[in-house]
């Protein structure tokens, strides 16, 4: 029984991981590129977000803005601990961050890499390079399907899954349509703010540890470590942000206003509080020199500047005027958002192949048997932290699983034929 599995990245791979030669398959792995797993290999700045520490699943899929209906499913039957369980038992252990995101205790996401190499070697999968699929057309007669690549080779297989990633233009999904599939439109998810020569962006490499953005007109709001950089905003923050809102903001064409509330989730009670309090007792000291919210120092000074507070006033003469101004940059801080900026390593695409055309018991399609697919290219995607390899780590072990049974089965009719 032969199997082929479009695209060597997470899902692809882990499947192909998960399908043991003495199930009785040969397994082929075609990446288009020269190399496999490269989205791990360069994730988390190089040491893999490989999943996120949620074991109440109800709760995890909430960190995933669309998919809900086949997360439900697949992160039941393996979800974070299942992933923690499946590299341990194979000497990889993973370590927890203060923020809930796991890595390998090494650091480095070679070791991800090579745990799942060696898992579908053992499986004796053999991997093409440099082949990039043009069309796959079903042989109904046979029952398998025949492969052509851009290259003119052809490969027929008796199973096929599709785990090539998120594709960013529409165009680049029509031989999965010319399969029966529909595609819901793609647009980019997990992409930084861009605020052209806003003077903001003097301040970059500035950071908040827990800053809460929302857009504009929207209930849409997140919370999370922000980054100033030379071209707008970035951080968790920013990124899940724009996951949540990836649609919304792809029809406005990037062009929206944000709120920032540098302070989280401070009130206007809790910062009178505070500034009365500096009005009392800390009157005689400068405002400048005297920050009362932790705020990183060139983040204050610039905020005072804003504000029309000089250098030499003092918190007991601070004009009430310039004390509001001040509460509503510190709370509602506006910025005006033109345009994006999307990181390779971070480009998630939101939208893919429809959910309700997949089995998620098993991620074969309802529409061509015997096709399956896994990870990215399904219109499923989560926020930053670990929640996008947990679904192709999900999605490739349950499509591997779906392929085994159906085997199987295959098989014992065979048999009793």
């Amino acid at each position: 029984m032969k199997i082929a599995i479009i695209g060597a990245g997470a899902a692809g791979c882990f499947a192909a991981a998960n399908i043991p030669y003495s199930a009785g398959t040969e397994v082929a792995v075609f990446e288009k590129t020269g190399k496999v797993l490269q989205k791990v290999k360069v994730s988390g700045g190089g040491r893999c977000n490989t999943t996120h520490e949620c074991f109440d699943i109800p709760e995890l899929i909430t960190r995933y803005p669309r998919g809900k209906q086949l997360l439900r499913k697949s992160l039941y039957r393996f979800g974070p601990q299942q992933t923690i369980d499946w590299f341990a038992e194979r000497g990889v252990q993973l370590k927890t961050e203060p923020d809930g995101r796991m890595f390998p205790i090494t650091d480095d996401s070679q070791s991800i890499i090579d745990c799942i190499w060696q898992e579908m070697m053992k499986n004796k999968t053999q991997v093409f390079y440099h082949k990039s699929l043009v069309a796959i057309n079903p042989n109904p007669v046979k029952g398998s399907f025949i492969l052509n690549f851009s290259d003119t080779s052809v490969y027929e297989a008796d199973k096929v899954m599709i785990a090539t990633g998120g594709f960013p233009k529409a165009e680049q999904y029509r031989w999965i349509e010319r399969l029966g599939h529909t595609i819901q439109k793609p647009v980019p998810s997990l992409f930084t703010f861009n605020m052209p020569k806003h003077p903001i962006t003097e301040l970059m490499g500035v950071s908040v540890p827990m800053a809460s953005i929302k857009i504009a007109g929207t209930k849409i709001s997140q919370q999370g470590p922000l980054l100033i950089t030379h071209w707008g905003m970035s951080g968790p923050a920013v990124l899940k942000t724009s996951a949540i809102a990836a649609r919304e903001l792809a029809d406005r064409n990037y062009e929206f206003t944000i709120l920032v509330n540098w302070l989280n989730d401070t009130t206007d009670a809790d910062i009178k509080e505070t500034l009365v309090y500096q009005r009392k007792d800390q009157g005689k000291q400068f405002v400048q020199n005297k920050n009362p919210f932790d705020l990183p120092k060139r983040l204050w000074e610039y905020m005072l500047q804003q504000c029309g507070i000089k250098e030499d006033t003092r918190w007991g003469d601070l004009p009430a005027a310039a004390q509001n101004k001040l509460v509503e940059h510190l709370l509602r801080d506006s910025y005006s958002v033109k345009g994006k900026t999307t990181f390779k390593e971070e480009f998630v695409t939101c939208g893919g192949v429809n959910l309700s055309e997949v089995d998620p018991q098993t991620m074969q399609s309802r529409v061509v048997p015997g096709l399956y697919f896994g990870g990215e290219i399904l219109d499923a995607d989560g926020i930053t932290g670990g929640y996008n390899f947990q679904h192709a780590w999900s999605s490739g072990w349950i499509a591997a699983s779906g392929m085994i049974e159906e085997v199987k089965s295959e098989k014992l009719g065979e048999v009793r034929t």
